[in-house]
């Protein structure tokens, strides 16, 4: 009897869940309320500031509300956090003295170009100015490089958005497994690739993501030889040694596969 009283309850906060998916991208959908606490709060400061002794005089035409920042600790994405640092770690230690990224975030090949020269390719090149760094506009699904001739090459949290159209590539329901491909045909023997996807229950988020299996990933590169996995859990929780197996129900936790070509 219970599970009938529930039943609509559940139906209606999922049906709630996913009108705010649908929403968000052109309302914060979940804002709306706490943003009106926060602007009362912006208001009343604004009154204390301009009443203190010594303070500038404040314009509206100068207002810049910043309401969410006031927060108990810095917030951060686990995943993006955590395989950032791995990557980065990884390659340094590595001592290699050229890097090839495929779409990771900016902040990451930045950080990079400190410490060895990198190439990032993408479909939406990176145009800045930086010692040891050069930008290529290039598909993961048609690297500009030849066949075995990279040494080190990272790709992070980018194949499970190929074929999904989101960033404007074409529609492909195999475009993670191609993309797989394609890194495996251009790293050379005893050359490092550092990949990271989220990992779990497998399916599709459209557009934004595919979800996969771990074992599914380890099979896509099953030409080179995995030597270390590390993960972000379900609760942000990260384990730089750790079994794949673990993840496999996952709801999306992010899996960090540094594989070798042999």
């Amino acid at each position: 009897m219970g599970g009938h009283i529930c039943t609509p309850w559940l139906v209606a906060l999922c049906q709630m869940t996913l009108l705010r998916r649908l929403l968000d991208p052109i309302i914060d959908v979940g804002r709306i309320l706490p943003g009106m606490g926060a602007y009362v709060r912006y208001v009343a400061d604004w009154r204390a500031y301009a009443s203190m002794e010594h303070a500038e005089s404040l314009r509206l035409r100068d207002a810049y509300p910043c309401l969410y920042d006031d927060t108990a600790s810095t917030s951060v994405d686990p995943h993006y956090f955590y395989q950032d640092i791995w990557a980065f770690k990884a390659i340094q230690r590595s001592g290699a003295p050229s890097h090839i990224d495929v779409g990771s975030r900016a902040i990451l090949v930045g950080m990079l170009s400190a410490v060895t020269r990198v190439t990032f390719v993408d479909i939406r090149p990176l145009l800045v100015a930086l010692d040891n760094f050069e930008s290529k506009k290039g598909s993961l699904l048609e690297l500009p490089f030849g066949d075995g001739s990279v040494a080190s090459l990272s790709c992070l949290h980018v194949a499970e958005h190929v074929g999904l159209g989101r960033y404007g590539d074409s529609l492909d329901p195999e475009g993670t497994r191609k993309a797989a491909r394609e890194m495996s045909r251009v790293l050379r023997r005893g050359g490092n690739l550092y990949i990271s996807v989220p990992i779990g229950r497998p399916r599709v988020c459209f557009n934004a993501h595919r979800i996969h299996a771990p074992q599914q990933i380890i099979e896509y590169f099953g030409d080179l030889e995995l030597v270390s996995f590390a993960a972000v859990d379900d609760g942000g929780g990260f384990s730089p040694r750790a079994d794949p197996a673990d993840f496999t129900d996952a709801s999306y936790a992010c899996g960090m596969f540094h594989f070798v070509a042999v």
